[in-house]
């Protein structure tokens, strides 16, 4: 077999997985840029070229921007804290601990649980007055609060709900990457009397820096993809103190059917998140080091 022959050979192996790519993925995002320029097609009114307009609606929207500032202020709530206790968790269960299987088992858990189940757990748990974290507050005399229904918890409590589920998930790629250091580097650290803070900042870190940035830009969508459990546990509400940017492209998609609007909100969503992701490989990679 020539070169030409083994290129054409590579070419069909790959041409399966190309078209669903390009079905599935690029075609879908380059149709909803085109449809975002358009206005929204009714059944006695088709849709018409209107530019810009849908873009110029979006940067006058007050619902746009709270919920985008609401999921700033989730994505800083959720990242940090999500990924550093995935690594303390992957630590802990990464030693020769008694029920270290069982551990990992219980850190998983949540990870593996339907997200509209898991919603619907944690709303038993902010139910006013009958919720269990309204009898533990009980216990101490404080007074009944609606956890999910006050403008200055309601996101915080998803943001709780969040972290619960993803840090499991995130602590398996820092279990995997823990399990790869070869134990020499221990063994010879511990000969020159280095302790284990300083083991872990100088030799361990650096080496997790490739997980750290596949979890960092995973962390980083997962916080802009949210809508099941706000859709369960607060609708958006009280007063869009808890609506996230997808969450409102739903509403207007699929509950007022302004599907090019929708689609607008999905490009900027889509640039957003880009750009988001090139910064973090611009930054992070002159600190990644890989084995």
């Amino acid at each position: 077999m020539n070169r030409f022959q083994a290129n054409i050979h590579g070419w069909l192996l790959l041409l399966p997985a190309a078209v669903l790519l390009v079905a599935f993925t690029h075609f879908p995002a380059v149709a909803t840029l085109w449809q975002s320029f358009f206005s929204t097609g009714k059944p006695n009114r088709p849709a018409v070229f209107v530019g810009l307009e849908n873009y110029r609606t979006l940067i006058e929207d007050d619902v746009f921007w709270q919920s985008l500032w609401n999921n700033v202020w989730y994505a800083v709530g959720t990242i940090p804290v999500s990924i550093a206790l995935a690594l303390v968790m992957a630590l802990a269960v990464n030693r020769g601990l008694r029920g270290r299987a069982f551990l990992r088992m219980a850190y998983f858990t949540p990870t593996v649980l339907p997200m509209i189940a898991v919603a619907n757990i944690w709303l038993f748990f902010f139910t006013p007055q009958y919720g269990l974290l309204e009898q533990a507050t009980g216990l101490f005399g404080l007074p009944s609060h609606n956890w999910l229904g006050s403008p200055s918890t309601a996101l915080v409590c998803v943001i709780a709900v969040a972290v619960w589920k993803e840090a499991g998930f995130f602590m398996i790629f820092y279990l995997a990457a823990l399990q790869q250091i070869p134990p020499v580097y221990a063994e010879a650290a511990a000969v020159e009397g280095a302790g284990r803070w300083y083991y872990f900042r100088r030799i361990v870190f650096p080496l997790l820096m490739p997980t750290t940035l596949f979890v960092l830009v995973n962390a980083v969508i997962n916080s802009f993809r949210l809508v099941d459990h706000i859709f369960v546990m607060t609708r958006g509400g009280p007063d869009n103190a808890s609506s996230l940017v997808l969450f409102y492209l739903y509403e207007v998609g699929f509950k007022f059917w302004d599907t090019a609007y929708a689609a607008a909100l999905t490009m900027v969503l889509l640039a957003a998140l880009a750009s988001i992701a090139i910064a973090q490989f611009a930054l992070l990679e002159k600190r990644t080091h890989y084995r």
